[in-house]
């Protein structure tokens, strides 16, 4: 069976080593790689459960779809970015809270039935559960040697 490692998930760790050993001066370069989406990927038997950390995103800022046994998670909230806009009466001098964009893509374990996931957000946590594909029964014709 062949091995189904991603490849930017060791880049991914590498980049995380790297944030860790020089205090976080990493996340202030935009590599379009590093992404701020924490996640935990879980075996449930019969399911694959995907746990996103999604904080201060609206149900409508996010994006999940399956993509050739790839997980995709994007997520963009707009704030406009006018550092004296008035809003609502409001006048900003300082807005520090701006457009955030953030995307992951996993790898996923094993195939997976596309048409029968679900997801749900809550409280800032994506949870995305998808049915394992039943294992089918091994199709192919027998070869008899002469």
């Amino acid at each position: 069976m062949p091995d189904k490692r991603d490849p930017f998930r060791e880049l991914d760790e590498f980049l995380e080593r790297m944030n860790e050993q020089f205090g976080g001066i990493g996340r202030s370069f935009d590599t379009g790689i590093r992404s701020d989406i924490r996640v935990d990927v879980a075996d449930h038997g019969e399911d694959i459960v995907v746990t996103a950390d999604l904080p201060g995103f609206d149900r409508d800022d996010i994006e999940v779809r399956l993509d050739n046994g790839t997980l995709v998670i994007d997520a963009v909230s707009e704030v406009s970015d006018e550092s004296e806009e008035e809003d609502d009466g409001i006048t900003y001098h300082r807005r520090e809270r701006q457009q955030r964009s953030v995307s992951r893509r996993l790898g996923l374990p094993t195939e997976v039935v596309g048409e029968d996931t679900a997801a749900a957000y809550n409280n800032g946590v994506l949870t995305v559960t998808l049915p394992k594909q039943a294992p089918e029964a091994a199709s192919g014709k027998r070869i008899d040697i002469e």
